[in-house]
């Protein structure tokens, strides 16, 4: 079989992240999950902003944040994007030689040990769930081309192998992971002004959905509590638990400010003050999480009850202000 590849062009050298992923975002990385979507979206030619409403409604969950991720029905309704359920019923690169073929990607979990862009963390060190989107595949030279968080990466040769369990063949104890195919054959390319008016009817859906109670009171007293276990677990488990909890409603807020100033321009300024509450939340959350980090390695107590307590006064007043507008 010769060479697939569903964005032809794209490699991992001329590969330019969209501005949600650039330096100035305050989280170059969301989870691995979203990041796909804020990746391919642009890569086909669609604005990933009018998609972001459903950000609103993460909560705090008690021992994680939301793992916030956009809904299936809003990629179809919004961009005319499919995602289905792929049935692993026989190898992963099986399924991938027949969909991508066929003009549709796979988006799957898999172990970050075999993922070489994350070199210097996961890659040869230890296990860990992961998405990728497959773009592009070459059977006979050993090669994928893929999204992964914050990028577009190539693989080959001994990690082809590895990913795909073809050397040896496929383990006894490995079961499959979950993976689903997105299909684009019924793409649509909306007018500005179509997506952003059912931008808004999802956003009052989502607004709606919101936490019944302000969460950032909630992670206060939870982080308090837990503090010391964190403390005695060390660095490691504070960042596992720190990925669960500060990225994700840090990452979720960035991305709810940057919808809602992409609304703002779009005959609603009132919600630029919605956008900046929340633009706020995302920045103290990357500060939380540099303190968090110094007081679990030295052992000392960690000061951010007013960095938590304007994170709630933050939200309340966004969602205040998005009820005058769009209730």
């Amino acid at each position: 079989m010769t060479r697939i590849d569903l964005l032809p062009g794209l490699t991992a050298r001329n590969f330019v992240p969209h501005r949600l992923h650039g330096q100035d975002s305050v989280w170059p990385e969301k989870n691995c999950y979203v990041d796909i979507w804020l990746e391919l979206l642009p890569a086909l030619g669609l604005d990933p902003l009018p998609l972001l409403a459903f950000t609103l409604a993460v909560d705090f969950e008690g021992d994680q944040w939301t793992f916030f991720k956009p809904p299936h029905n809003e990629l179809r309704t919004l961009y005319g994007v499919d995602v289905q359920e792929l049935t692993l019923w026989r190898p992963l690169l099986a399924h991938a030689q027949e969909h991508l073929s066929a003009g549709k990607f796979i988006c799957c979990e898999v172990d970050a040990f075999d993922l070489p862009d994350t070199v210097g963390t996961d890659y040869r060190q230890q296990h860990s769930k992961t998405s990728i989107l497959l773009v592009s595949l070459d059977v006979e030279a050993r090669q994928l081309g893929y999204f992964h968080n914050a990028g577009f990466f190539e693989l080959t040769g001994e990690d082809f192998d590895h990913l795909f369990h073809l050397n040896p063949p496929p383990a006894p104890a490995a079961l499959p992971l979950f993976a689903e195919l997105v299909r684009v054959d019924g793409l649509l390319r909306r007018p500005p002004d179509a997506l952003a008016g059912m931008a808004l009817n999802l956003l009052r859906e989502h607004w709606a959905r919101r936490p019944r109670s302000n969460p950032f009171p909630r992670f206060a007293q939870r982080l308090a509590h837990d503090l010391p276990a964190l403390q005695a677990a060390g660095l490691a488990h504070y960042h596992a638990w720190a990925f669960a909890s500060i990225r994700q409603a840090g990452a979720a807020f960035e991305l709810a400010g940057e919808h809602l100033r992409w609304q703002s321009g779009r005959g609603h300024p009132q919600l630029l003050e919605a956008a900046e509450c929340f633009e706020r939340i995302a920045q103290a959350n990357k500060s939380l999480i540099l303190k968090g980090a110094r007081a679990v390695h030295a052992g000392r107590p960690l000061d951010a009850a007013a960095l938590l307590a304007q994170m709630g006064d933050d939200w309340a007043r966004g969602m205040a202000v998005l009820q005058t507008v769009i209730a």
